[in-house]
């Protein structure tokens, strides 16, 4: 175990055991310099197996390397994003050594499904006590995947009877007509990254017969209309690309034993006319109980660390443009 001693403006952490400090400090102390960039008034030194963080920000500072050795005495391993992760966990006030150690399921190769972010956790939490969730944020926070994940945690532990993907079917430049096949071939294409999902966390052979029993099924969002769906943990993927009368009725399907994840990103609206079924929904639904929304942003991102960077680039544009229409 590692120990923290304060004094003014000075955090002094033992580090128990050597190969935690080599994992803490990576290579030429790469690690601490992420830390110390964050906490520009802050220096850290590294000596024998004691971290000294002295500064104005000291505390918050040496808080993220207590955190770190947690991390690394569960097991995990540090890389640049993860302490950059456990870093913004630790500012909005969260432990990251809890955050990242939140097991959602084991896929069928034996590898654990945890949160990466604070952002993340929130959203696995809401899932967890809602009826039904709505997870907005930008191309990359995992908000299908980790959706799919819950569904498969809730079927593993027969909560739900089924899992049911779906997403509305809209061009983002081609057109299906254009597609070969029938229509399940033409859609085929849409629903593909909630395929990936699942063979990404489950065998082939696994998923296969999930879907020949039924257990798991895959249908555009038009095939919804009519049903009543009972005891099924149901996702709906891309729900910006809804239209209101679409979203409507949609969440009108969910019936008993059920929950339901909807996920979307505002900036990618492709359906016609802009009418997404997502934009405004929240003032209208927010004070019914079972019903959450968690916003992810371009610190949930889980890609590689330029998607950060153009999310960021993105935001920074539509606010620059949103303050030069109000002025």
């Amino acid at each position: 175990m590692s120990s923290a001693t304060p004094t003014a403006h000075t955090v002094t952490i033992n580090v128990a055991g050597n190969h935690l400090m080599t994992g803490l400090l990576g290579e030429r102390d790469e690690y601490l310099r992420v830390v110390e960039a964050r906490f520009p008034n802050t220096d850290i030194h590294a000596r024998g197996n004691q971290v000294t963080v002295s500064g104005a920000e000291a505390e918050a500072a040496g808080q993220v390397i207590e955190e770190l050795v947690l991390m690394l005495e569960s097991g995990q391993r540090l890389d640049k994003r993860t302490v950059t992760r456990a870093v913004d966990a630790v500012e909005e006030g969260e432990r990251p050594s809890e955050v990242f150690n939140s097991q959602v399921i084991r896929t069928g190769g034996g590898r654990t499904i945890r949160p990466k972010s604070a952002g993340q956790r929130r959203y696995l939490e809401a899932i967890s006590k809602n009826v039904i969730t709505f997870g907005i944020g930008p191309a990359g926070t995992g908000k299908s995947w980790l959706a799919v994940a819950m569904a498969l945690q809730a079927l593993q532990a027969g909560s739900v009877d089924r899992i049911i993907l779906t997403r509305p079917a809209v061009e983002a430049g081609e057109r299906l007509g254009f597609l070969p096949g029938d229509l399940m071939q033409k859609v085929d294409p849409y629903l593909r990254p909630l395929y990936d999902a699942l063979y990404d966390m489950t065998d082939d052979e696994g998923v296969q017969r999930l879907l020949e029993k039924g257990t798991v099924e895959v249908a555009p969002l038009a095939f919804m209309r009519g049903r009543t769906l009972n005891n099924s943990f149901i996702i709906l993927d891309e729900a910006q690309n809804t239209s209101p009368e679409q979203m409507k009725m949609f969440l009108t399907r969910i019936g008993f034993g059920s929950r339901a994840v909807i996920t979307g990103d505002i900036s990618q609206v492709d359906v016609q006319g802009g009418r997404s079924g997502l934009l405004g929904l929240e003032p209208i639904l927010k004070n019914i109980d079972g019903l959450d929304f968690v916003r992810l942003g371009s610190k949930d991102v889980v890609r590689h660390s330029i998607v950060q960077d153009i999310v960021d680039a993105y935001e920074a544009d539509a606010a620059s443009k949103s303050a030069e229409e109000r002025s």
